[in-house]
């Protein structure tokens, strides 16, 4: 379905990671800086300064070595917790400018807005101004703000905004010249176009769509014989035609995947079992946190599949309940009853995880008659202190087993962590 005459915004968080961290160190401005993945393996946040350097989104740190002593560029450690309670809080902001039903928060930067009921009484570029102004003051999270006809062309705009310094910082695509649009659209890679990416960028340059210009101006009808109806889709909006509405609520996800790979290899069943348990509870977490129930958990560990020194080894097990859960005790013990089957003796362990599947709203699960409506209920309880503790006192204040005690060797490597300051462990001190 196509919408003609909607007006969307995108707001998002300039180098949000690095942006977080500058927010509690002041020291890391104008410096360049990267955060890095898990185990700190590749560079997946960089400020300006480092992307003038030449360091590339991905690139493993360790091939950047003589770049980062070269030019001291401070490296960092990702700090999730942070970075979830920063996402909190400016999509908090975002939801007082728009009335329910018109925000969509797309990722843990990035959220969708629906202005066009405010079209007639506002000016968007002061409006959007005064969005980030405001997050700036209140949570000092620098911002770029794109307006376009549809999501498609509010992703463009936004883009436009990050790269030139004359929109400051709000691109409006809505009221631009056409011809401005148009020449705008003429600079930039069909690959940043929003849902194109390297694949069907290929295919296209092949074409002769090498702008993004060049494909708002191609025929939908046959772009979808080409490729497809999402193709076609992309054209239209790009051509100011909506047809991607806003998803105000997530749709319910078919399984949750926890899995990391280890600091150090790991080679006994009980440090296997340690991880397996954190990597659990993590899980379970998601699916609370989505009102969700799974009725079945996949677990599965696994050697270093590069080593070509040592065979691969790689074994899973799933294990069905009678009862779809959202019990981290019911479902790790589940787990740790089974786990003499997937350790090896003799085997160097690199990752191991868990996928939740059979995933179904809590809240239209109807459970039979036979079941066990005393023990669910006790689980239930069991299950909102054990949340109340943690939230009070901090994650790794209270876990299933030792999980989350210092110390374990297979825990994932993150030697430049920054605290989380909005935990009581980490919040800041002003000693007298």
């Amino acid at each position: 379905m196509s919408y003609n005459n909607e007006i969307y915004a995108l707001i998002d968080v300039n180098n949000c990671y690095v942006s977080c961290e500058r927010l509690f160190n002041p020291k890391l401005k104008d410096v360049p800086v990267i955060v890095l993945s898990n185990n700190d393996g590749c560079a997946v946040a960089r400020s300006q300064e480092a992307k003038d350097l030449g360091i590339k989104m991905g690139v493993p740190l360790f091939q950047i070595r003589d770049i980062v002593e070269k030019h001291n560029v401070q490296v960092l450690s990702s700090n999730y917790a942070l970075y979830a309670e920063m996402s909190h809080r400016f999509h908090s902001i975002l939801a007082d400018y728009v009335a329910p039903g018109e925000q969509e928060i797309y990722s843990i930067d990035e959220c969708f807005l629906k202005l066009t009921a405010y079209s007639e009484n506002y000016d968007l570029v002061e409006y959007a101004q005064d969005m980030r102004q405001r997050i700036l003051q209140w949570i000092g999270l620098p911002v770029c703000v794109g307006i376009g006809r549809s999501k498609t062309e509010a992703k463009l705009a936004n883009h436009m905004a990050k790269k030139a310094k004359r929109f400051n910082g709000v691109c409006d695509l809505v009221s631009m010249d056409p011809k401005h649009r148009d020449y705008f659209s003429s600079l930039i890679d069909v690959s940043e176009v929003w849902g194109v990416g390297r694949q069907h960028s290929k295919k296209l340059k092949d074409l002769g769509v090498n702008t993004v210009l060049d494909l708002a101006t191609s025929n939908p009808h046959q772009m979808r014989k080409l490729f497809s109806i999402v193709m076609q889709r992309t054209v239209m909006e790009l051509q100011g035609v909506s047809c991607i509405e806003l998803e105000q609520a997530a749709p319910t996800k078919k399984q949750i995947i926890s899995s990391r790979s280890f600091g150090a290899r790991v080679t006994d069943i009980e440090s296997l079992s340690e991880a397996m348990s954190d990597y659990l509870q993590n899980a379970v977490k998601r699916l609370r946190e989505d009102e969700s129930l799974c009725g079945c958990v996949i677990a599965f560990a696994q050697s270093n599949p590069f080593d070509k020194n040592k065979p691969f080894y790689n074994k899973s097990i799933s294990i069905g309940f009678a009862e779809p859960t959202d019990c981290a005790a019911v479902m790790n013990r589940a787990v740790m009853k089974r786990m003499n089957e997937i350790f090896q003796e003799g085997i160097e362990f690199k990752k191991c995880g868990v996928i939740l599947t059979a995933i179904e709203p809590k809240s239209t699960y109807i459970y039979d008659l036979l079941s066990d409506s005393t023990q669910i209920e006790k689980n239930e309880r069991l299950q909102e202190a054990f949340e109340k503790v943690k939230v009070r006192f901090g994650d790794k204040k209270l876990a299933i087993g030792p999980c989350k005690m210092h110390g374990r060797t297979w825990a994932m490597s993150r030697q430049n962590l920054t605290q989380n300051y909005f935990s009581w462990d980490g919040m800041l001190r002003i000693d007298n």
